[in-house]
């Protein structure tokens, strides 16, 4: 990357700095106010930048003084773009702007919501409480802008320079800071978009417009992005791309070995870090920064790029590059697949209407039809022609022929050792040197983990370094490339065996499966014609990712649900959290719970607009995982298959969610637990008893000796009115619920709940 494309993408975040100085009480054109915070609090000097930041709006590039050829133009139209597809009106006819106003949220406008929520004044913390939107009237005073300023002021400054190791730290700051700022306070517009967000698709349109000039060897930016714009709206500048890793599921779950569990999280955590190296490799040959990426997620991008010949020859030889590396190492297990397509400023604007999911609906097409036809005449050839070495042998964990170490492949035995570090190192690293330890990645490259110390001597020291990435973090640095969010929560050091003991009740795990329902379909027609924009694309993408990524690990911290006892922390590990989708194992009972809690959370997070379906199944500890992972993906398929899908299946009976909190739980299993609280020494025989004869309740005898069995329990002699009343409540309920089909389902389920939480250790 250049010098003037480092600072064509600085001045391009930096552009609108001037807002938030402007809303800490500077009366000042922001692009005025900007320019000075630059120029005399942070001492930046260079000219080309600076004017990228004082000359963005029209009124003022009107009357500078610059070259024809100069980066103020980039960011001008860039700017313009990226406003016009932010911006949307309102229902309202108020004219003026608010600059007290605060974030609203995306989820206002989604999957046909008409909310008015918006969110609180804060920056986005590493451990911060989930920033949920809310109706609430907040205002975003002087005082707040005022110490968000100095807080920038300090970050920016401990950057060092201004140089392309330091771009994606400038991009981190933005986003740590101004997540929840809103570019647009006018108060006829929708004020859903944040500021980094727009910040960050700025410099991404000025990357891509840049590179595209100089294709097509324009120099003169002055006639042709400022005096022409119109025209410059409808050529094809831009290229979205996207990228789908297949074989997933197939790769996390071939696990057949003890420490499954900690294999299972090592392998999936390695997808992330491959998805996000694959990204990176084709921003680095493409000379851009991350502000590039649109999403990132479950195995899957969107990105912004040039539409040049030299990214199409980029992306044609990265993609064989990476399938090559997964030829190589792991089979025809994992597979990339990638699609673009060419548009123009007006389409990203969804102008005209229905252009913009056309876009989207042909990277769908090309993603399918590369994943119908993927290796070439002569990769199959080569595939079928393999023959077994006699060194080879079967690996004991995840059953490829390979040469062993120990009864494990090469691979195997580096992910043991990586899986020891995954929870505990806060950053990995990019390395062109193979070592000890170190796990190969796309690109002859190798990842190892480091802490900060180890990160800052081969950042000093190493010629081999490449990159960084800091886990859930915010860090600032040279090559510091991003920081990851990932859900890693979990019980440091305990196995599913110790999960089990520490359950409720029955020794057991449980085993989560869930994702969000009909993303795709909101993803291309979530948003109204109107307002089905990149930029509406890119928030609601980042949104999913932090709370999946992010927001889950404080889930997982703070319980609210709960069956039976209250725990301080859910006794669980995430094995994979990311785009819209779970994995996790743990104690059965707080898995059931950690469910509910996060469709609760989720359905706060998003108004209502998203709902999860989730498969749990629950199993001795020792029941081999990838079996699980199987069965419960069954179960998962189930509640999507319920009406309407946001359901649940557990103990194979499929809810809805308010079935299962509401009918299974509130109602059936306090009512089991208040009255047999009480009556415990009748209490599992009694159960036991009622579930053979309700799996049998098709007749009229049945119905008569399930009551005969509720008198049985009948006191002899009430020590107080209080029991008899509690017993007659009791006996009348379950009588009237066995003769309904749904409340005879449901307490069946309730009855499996109350055996669990009190049948103490191991029983069948």
């Amino acid at each position: 990357m250049t010098d003037r494309e480092i600072k064509l993408i600085m001045g391009a975040l930096l552009h609108d700095i001037g807002k938030v100085v402007f809303r800490a009480g500077d009366g000042r054109q922001h692009s005025i106010s900007g320019y000075e915070f630059l120029k005399d609090e942070l001492h930046l000097s260079d000219t080309e930048l600076l004017d990228c930041v004082r000359y963005h709006h029209g009124n003022m590039l009107k009357m500078a003084r610059i070259q024809n050829d100069a980066l103020a133009y980039i960011v001008y139209i860039a700017d313009n773009i990226a406003a016009a597809i932010d911006r949307r009106l309102n229902d309202t006819d108020e004219k003026g702007y608010d600059v007290k106003a605060p974030l609203e949220s995306i989820f206002n406008i989604l999957n046909d919501n008409h909310g008015k929520a918006h969110y609180s004044a804060a920056p986005l913390l590493d451990d911060a409480e989930i920033n949920m939107p809310t109706e609430e009237h907040k205002e975003f005073d002087k005082s707040f802008y005022n110490e968000l300023i100095n807080q920038i002021k300090d970050t920016l400054r401990d950057l060092g320079n201004w140089k392309i190791e330091y771009v994606n730290s400038l991009l981190s700051t933005m986003e740590a800071y101004l997540s929840y700022i809103p570019s647009s306070t006018a108060l006829h517009e929708l004020a859903d978009i944040s500021l980094y967000d727009h910040l960050k698709m700025t410099a991404a349109y000025a990357s891509c417009i840049e590179q595209y000039l100089a294709a097509e060897e324009i120099t003169d930016y002055k006639e042709t992005l400022y005096k022409n714009a119109s025209a410059f709206y409808e050529k094809k500048v831009f290229r979205l791309f996207s990228m789908d890793l297949s074989g997933i599921q197939s790769f996390i779950y071939t696990i057949h070995s003890e420490g499954a569990l900690r294999m299972l999280r090592s392998r999936s955590f390695y997808l992330e870090i491959v998805m996000e190296h694959m990204i990176d490799e084709i921003l680095e040959a493409a000379s851009l920064s991350r502000a590039n990426v649109i999403y990132s997620g479950g195995g899957h991008c969107y990105m912004l790029l040039p539409n040049t010949n030299k990214i199409k020859e980029i992306i044609k030889e990265k993609q064989e590059s990476f399938n090559r590396f997964f030829l190589e190492q792991f089979d025809v297990s994992l597979y990339i697949a990638c699609a673009s397509v060419a548009c123009n400023a007006n389409e990203l604007k969804n102008i005209p209407k229905g252009s913009y999911r056309e876009l989207f609906k042909s990277l769908s097409n090309q993603l399918s039809e590369q994943k119908l036809a993927r290796y070439t005449k002569e990769q199959l050839f080569e595939l079928n022609h393999r023959s077994l070495q006699d060194d080879h042998r079967e690996c004991r964990v995840c059953k490829t022929s390979a040469k062993m170490k120990d009864d494990r492949c090469a691979f195997c035995d580096a992910m043991d050792d990586f899986s020891q570090e995954i929870l505990y190192k806060h950053f990995f690293t990019v390395s062109l040197k193979e070592r000890e330890g170190a796990i190969a990645l796309p690109g002859d490259k190798y990842l190892i983990s480091q802490d900060e110390k180890a990160l800052k001597k081969s950042m000093e020291e190493d010629p081999y370094f490449v990159r960084t990435y800091g886990k859930n973090k915010f860090y600032t640095g040279r090559s510091v490339a991003t920081k990851l969010w990932v859900g890693d929560y979990t019980q440091k050091g305990k196995t599913t065996e110790d999960y089990a003991k520490e359950a409720e009740g029955i020794d057991r795990i449980a085993v989560l499966r869930a994702d969000v329902d009909n993303l795709g379909r909101t993803f291309v027609s979530g948003f109204p014609e109107e307002y089905t924009t990149l930029s509406r694309t890119a928030m609601f993408s980042r949104q999913l990712s932090l709370f999946f990524k992010h927001h889950i690990n404080h889930i997982l911290r703070n319980p609210k649900f709960f069956l039976n006892s209250k725990k301080q922390e859910r006794n669980a590990t995430i094995v994979y959290s990311g785009g819209d989708d779970l994995f996790i194992v743990g104690s059965w009972d707080d898995v059931i719970e950690l469910a509910v809690d996060v469709r609760n959370e989720l359905s706060e997070y998003s108004l209502g607009t998203l709902t999860i379906s989730a498969g749990i199944g629950i199993y001795q500890p020792r029941y081999p995982l990838s079996v699980a992972a199987e069965e419960v993906a069954e179960y998962e398929e189930n509640a999507k298959n319920y009406p309407n899908k946001n359901a649940i299946t557990v103990f194979e009976e499929t809810y809805s969610w308010e079935e299962f909190i509401d009918k299974v739980v509130c109602e059936k299993l306090c009512e089991l637990e208040a009255f047999l609280s009480t009556s415990e020494e009748r209490g599992m025989a009694f159960l036991y008893r009622l579930l053979e004869l309700i799996r049998t309740m098709d007749d009229r005898i049945n119905l008569a000796r399930f009551a005969y069995v509720l008198a049985r329990l009948e006191p002899d002699d009430y020590k107080d009115e209080k029991q008899k009343t509690a017993y007659s409540q009791f006996s009348k309920q379950m009588y009237n619920w066995v003769q309904n089909e749904k409340d005879r389902t449901e307490l069946v389920t309730a009855i499996y709940l109350y055996v669990h939480l009190h049948r103490e250790g191991v029983s069948e």
